[in-house]
């Protein structure tokens, strides 16, 4: 049997339709890069907690976009920076991996914005 735990967000949970979804991704994503980087959460407690493989599993298969598998792959990798890197090493990549991820999220909200704009205009 499965174990819920209480902090561990399932995307898979969460309501309404696909571009709906991509949305609150991005933005929990910013709000985990933002968490990270202030060092409120550490990288083993966001795979914990979001980079986890079930969350992996569900952006893959139903999510199904670049951006959003790049995402995760890079956020499941984080604390393996600190394990396989010297520490001043891990701290740049970290830093720089953050930020990836970051510009990554404003893609998906900008492609988001653009498809509502383009929606506007045909009505």
């Amino acid at each position: 049997m499965k174990q819920r735990h209480p902090s561990r967000v399932l995307i898979s949970e969460v309501p309404g339709s696909l571009p709906q979804q991509l949305e609150l991704f991005a933005l929990m994503n910013l709000g985990l890069v933002q968490s990270l980087a202030s060092g409120i959460l550490s990288p083993a407690e966001a795979v914990e907690r979001f980079y986890h493989a079930d969350n992996c599993l569900y952006v893959q298969r139903c999510l199904r976009k670049r951006e959003a598998n790049a995402i995760m792959s890079r956020g499941i990798q984080l604390p393996d920076l600190f394990d396989c890197l010297p520490a001043e090493e891990a701290r740049r990549e970290f830093y720089h991996e953050l930020e990836t991820i970051r510009a990554l999220c404003l893609k998906l909200l900008g492609e988001k914005r653009s498809r509502g704009v383009a929606d506007r205009a045909v009505a």
